[in-house]
C-alpha cells in the first residue's frame, strides 16, 4: 500500500459515529445532527485541539461526500408536485427571493460587507432539503398542502442555486456567454442520457434483470446509480461546469426515472441513503468542520458581526416572499415555510468554497457564511416545527 496515513479519517469516522449516537440518547433535544458534526469537526480540527486535518484520504472522501450530499438532494425533488397552483405559488415566491436576494446582496457589497453582490445573492437563494423535509415528515406536513409547498419552493431554490452558481461563478475562466452555450448543450446531454435510460429501464428483459440483481450482492440499481452519478460529474466538469451541478442533476434523473420504486424495489432509496447518510455525507460536513476558518472569523470583531447579518439576509430573502403563501396556508404556515426555506447549510458550505478558490469571498466572510448557516440550521427548523403543529391549512382550489 501507499505510504498515506489514515489517522485523520480515523478521527472524522469516529467523530461522525459518536455524534448521532450521543444526540441518540437526548431525543427531545431538536438538534440537527450536521450542525453538531461540523462544529465537532471544528474542535478535533488544526484551530483548535489539532487532532484531525483534511489530508488526502480525507479531503477525497470529503469531495465525494459533497457530490453524494447534492446527488441526494436532487433525488428528493418529486417533479410531480410542480404543478399547478402550488407550482405558481412557490415559482412566484421564488421570483421574489431573486429579486431581494439582488437588493440585499447589491446592499452588502455597497456597504462593503462583501466583495461580490451578485454571488452573496446566489448563495442566500438556496434551502436545505436534507434539513427541511424530516422537520415535515416529523410534523405530519410533508404530504400536507403546507408541506408540498414548502418542498416546492425549496426544490426551486435548491436548483436555481446549483445552477447560478455554476453558470455565474466557476473555476474555469470562460466568459457567462460560452457558458451559457455550455449549459444548454449539458442540458441536451443530460435529456438524451435521461430517455435513452428510459427507454432501455422499460424494456422487460433489463427490468427482469434489474430486478433479479437488486438485492443480491451485485446491488445493482446502486450500483447503477453511483455511475450515474459520476458520469454525470464528469459531463459536467466537460462542459466547463461547477462538478455539483452534475451531482444534483443525477439525483433528479435518477428520481425521475425511478418510478415505480414503492412497488418493485421499495428498498433501493433507503440503499442510497445508507451509503451517503451512512459513510460519505458525515465526512463531508466534518471536514467542513476542519477546514473552518476559525481564526478568520474571530480575529476582527467586524467579521462575528456578519453572523447575525447573513443570518437576517436569509431570512429576508427566502423567508419574507413565503408572504405569497398565506393565501394557501394561513399567516401561521407562511411563517412556518418562511423560516424553512430560509434553513440553509450544504449549499453555502459548497458555494463558499468555491467562493473562496475563485476569489468571490474571502475566508473570513466564508466563515461568516457558514456560522449563519449553522444558526439557521438550529434555530429556524425548531420554531418552524413548533408552528407547524398548530398551522390553520387552506385547502387548495
Amino acid at each position: 500500500m501507499p505510504e498515506v496515513s489514515f489517522d485523520s479519517l480515523a478521527v472524522v469516522l469516529a467523530v461522525a459515529f459518536l455524534i448521532p449516537l450521543v444526540l441518540g440518547f437526548f431525543p427531545r433535544l431538536k438538534v440537527p445532527s450536521v450542525v453538531v458534526e461540523i462544529v465537532a469537526g471544528i474542535l478535533v480540527g488544526p484551530h483548535v485541539l489539532g487532532w484531525a486535518s483534511a489530508d488526502e484520504p480525507v479531503a477525497i472522501l470529503a469531495l465525494v461526500g459533497l457530490a453524494v450530499l447534492l446527488f441526494l438532494a436532487g433525488l428528493e425533488i418529486d417533479p410531480s408536485q410542480l404543478r399547478g397552483r402550488l407550482l405558481r405559488v412557490a415559482g412566484l415566491g421564488f421570483l421574489g427571493s431573486v429579486v431581494l436576494g439582488l437588493a440585499v446582496g447589491g446592499l452588502l457589497s455597497a456597504t462593503g460587507v462583501v466583495h461580490d453582490g451578485l454571488f452573496t445573492a446566489v448563495v442566500l437563494l438556496a434551502t436545505s432539503l436534507g434539513l427541511v423535509i424530516p422537520v415535515l415528515r416529523e410534523a405530519g406536513e410533508s404530504e400536507s398542502t403546507l408541506g408540498q409547498l414548502v418542498i416546492a419552493g425549496s426544490s426551486i431554490g435548491d436548483f436555481a442555486a446549483v445552477i447560478l452558481l455554476s453558470l455565474l461563478f466557476s473555476k474555469d475562466s470562460t466568459d457567462t456567454g460560452t457558458r451559457v452555450v455550455l449549459l444548454v448543450g449539458f442540458a441536451i446531454a443530460v435529456g438524451v442520457v435521461g430517455l435513452a435510460l428510459s427507454r432501455r429501464t422499460r424494456g422487460m428483459r433489463i427490468g427482469g434483470v434489474l430486478l433479479r440483481l437488486q438485492d443480491t450482492t451485485a446491488q445493482i440499481r446502486v450500483r447503477g446509480s453511483m455511475l450515474l452519478l459520476i458520469l454525470m460529474v464528469v459531463l459536467a466538469e466537460n462542459f466547463g461546469l461547477e462538478t455539483i451541478l452534475g451531482a444534483f442533476v443525477a439525483g433528479v434523473l435518477v428520481g425521475f426515472l425511478d418510478r415505480d420504486g414503492e412497488r418493485t424495489h421499495p428498498l433501493f432509496h433507503t440503499k442510497l441513503d445508507a451509503i451517503g447518510y451512512g459513510f460519505l455525507v458525515p465526512i463531508f460536513f466534518v471536514t467542513s468542520g476542519i477546514r473552518f476558518d476559525l481564526d478568520a472569523l474571530l480575529k476582527q470583531p467586524s467579521t462575528l458581526l456578519k453572523v447575525p447579518l447573513f443570518l437576517a439576509a436569509l431570512l429576508v430573502v427566502r423567508g419574507l416572499p413565503a408572504f405569497f403563501y398565506r393565501g394557501t396556508v394561513g399567516t401561521r404556515g407562511a411563517i412556518a415555510a418562511g423560516l424553512l426555506q430560509a434553513t440553509s447549510l450544504p449549499f453555502i458550505v459548497a458555494a463558499t468554497e468555491i467562493g473562496v478558490v475563485i476569489g468571490a469571498v474571502t475566508a473570513a466572510t466564508a466563515a461568516a457564511f457558514i456560522a449563519a448557516g449553522l444558526v439557521s440550521a438550529l434555530v429556524f427548523p425548531v420554531i418552524a416545527s413548533a408552528l407547524t403543529r398548530k398551522a390553520t391549512v387552506v385547502p387548495v382550489a
